[in-house]
Formats: C-alpha cells, structure tokens, sequence
C-alpha cells in the first residue's frame, strides 16, 4: 500500500526493541514508522478520525497484504511523530515550549488534516516562552489564519526594528499581504506620531514665530532637531518606549529643548512636563495591531510605504 510520497515497509522480526513503548498495543491494526526508524503501534480508528489525510488513505482500495502486516513510513522524525499520536490519541503531551519543538508538529497535522493537534498548539501559542519571539509567533499566526493571535503577535513586534537584518529571514517566510500589514503598522505609528508634534498643543516651529511671553522673534529649532530625533526613534522601537522612559530625559536633543529660553525676556521657551504628557497621550492613542486589508486598502497601504 501507497499513499501520496509516503513509503511503505514490512517491519523487520528484529526490530521489537524499535516500538514506543506507550505505542506498543498488540490489539492496534497499523504501525506507523519515523524516518529515524521508530515504531507505533496505532488503531486505524483512532488515526481515521482523527486525521482527514488518514481517512482517505484507509478509503483507499487495499492490494496484497492487509494494512495490519504492513509499517506505513512516514517523514516526520520520532520527537515530532510522538508528540502528534500523544496529542490525538488523549496521552500526555510532551513540552511545547520552543518553535523549534511546535513548528514541525504544526506542519504534521497540517499535512495530515488533524485539527486536533492544531487547536491545542493554537491554544499553547499566547504562553510566556513563545511570546519572546513575536515575529515568529506572527508568521506561524498568520500562515494558518489565527487572526486573534496574530494581532496580539503584532503588537509585541512593536518592540522590533523590522529593518534589522537579523529578522530579515523570518520575514521572508510571511506572505507578502501579512508582511505589508505588519510594515504598515509600524509605519503608521511613525507617522501618526511625527504628525500629531506639528499640531496644537505642541509649538509651530514653521514660518515666523514669537515667544508667548515677550513676543519677541524666537526660534524653535530645539523642538524641530528633537522631534527628528523622535521619529528616527519610532523607526528603531515603534513602540515608543525608550522614547518615554529615558529618551526625553538622556538625549542631548531633549536636553537642549528643556533649557532653551528667549534671548529677550530669558523665558523657558518649553514647558517640559507639559510636553511629555502630551507625547505620551500621543504614542498612547496610536494603532497597536494590523490591519486586515482587502486589495484596495493593500495597495494603499504599500503607495503610503513608497512616499
């Protein structure tokens, strides 16, 4: 019996010592084998309903020896084959706790249709272990449309330069629409941010200005150099963070913003706990996940990337 790629062996007499040890049952009908060369022993009941690729390939007509004489072989190796069985079969699940560990199970039960196996690792997705990779997290998220989990994945990738090339290669994994909304998101926070500190409450530092005190000529480009520094900021941490706690009050920027004064009458040009509320309502109020866009609104999206 043959089944798609799948390669199919009579087990050697020898090779008892090769069997799972809780995948062992003599009442089991099939035997499955790892690419690495160990043995389960499995119902055909248990695999049929639980897996669509299974229920097919049972389907299917039997020629020569019947199933229960024969070891299907598959290409998943033992670590990957036993946390599958364990999850369909109701046994204690093995520790999920690395991508390294997850992703080849996911791809498993995708490939055999086992929803199963797939809803429990959705469920183990959001844990601490796996939440200190989010770009990671989102790829897996968005390749198999968990789109609560991929939001939230979104949001904690708001801590990542995107342009870093150490991402470059998990980035590549992503479809080019789940790509573009996560560039976006990044992308619209920088600029909601960079055009909300040319609005009212904070200074017009454009055109002709005057100190609110005297009315003298004064120039605010104090304020200007610190918002550059701002924005570039957003590019490396869009999620705002070291602007807030640190930035505001390290940068050489923001030190020459808060001491800046009129040459006329000596007034502080700008009030600098005023300045930081109103920076931190800004970051507060900007988008914190994607978007799913329809094609219009992605080739919006990749014209606002171009500008």
């Amino acid at each position: 019996m043959q089944a798609d790629s799948e390669t199919t062996l009579t087990p050697d007499s020898n090779e008892e010592s090769n069997y799972h040890p809780q995948f062992n049952s003599p009442d089991s009908d099939t035997i499955l084998g790892s690419k690495d060369g160990y043995l389960f022993r499995v119902h055909s009941y248990t695999l049929k309903t639980t897996s669509g690729w299974f229920r097919t390939m049972f389907s299917l007509p039997q020629q020569g020896s019947s199933a229960a004489s024969e070891t299907i072989f598959v290409d998943e190796d033992y670590p990957t084959l036993e946390a599958l069985l364990r999850m369909v079969c109701g046994l204690p699940i093995p520790r999920l706790d690395s991508f390294e560990i997850i992703e080849p199970v996911l791809y498993a039960a995708e490939k055999y249709d086992m929803p199963g196996p797939l809803s429990i690792i959705r469920a183990l997705l959001m844990t601490g272990p796996l939440l200190s990779d989010p770009l990671r997290l989102y790829t897996i998220a968005c390749r198999y449309g968990w789109d609560h989990e991929a939001r939230q994945a979104s949001t904690q990738t708001l801590t990542l330069n995107l342009h870093s090339p150490t991402h470059r290669q998990t980035l590549m994994k992503l479809s080019t629409e789940a790509l573009l909304n996560l560039v976006d998101l990044h992308h619209r926070r920088r600029e909601a941010l960079r055009k909300r500190l040319n609005e009212h409450p904070f200074v017009n530092d454009s055109g002709d200005t005057t100190c609110a005190n005297c009315q003298s000529s004064v120039n605010y480009h104090t304020w200007r150099e610190l918002k550059y520094v701002i924005v570039l900021e957003m590019d490396v941490r869009p999620l705002g963070d070291t602007i807030l706690n640190g930035g505001l009050g390290e940068w050489p920027a923001a030190k020459a913003c808060w001491n800046a004064k009129c040459e006329a009458c000596g007034r502080v040009l700008y009030d600098r706990k005023e300045t930081l509320k109103g920076i931190r309502e800004c970051i507060d109020q900007l988008p914190k996940t994607v978007e799913y866009s329809n094609p219009l609104e992605t080739a919006a999206a990749i014209a606002r990337l171009e500008l």
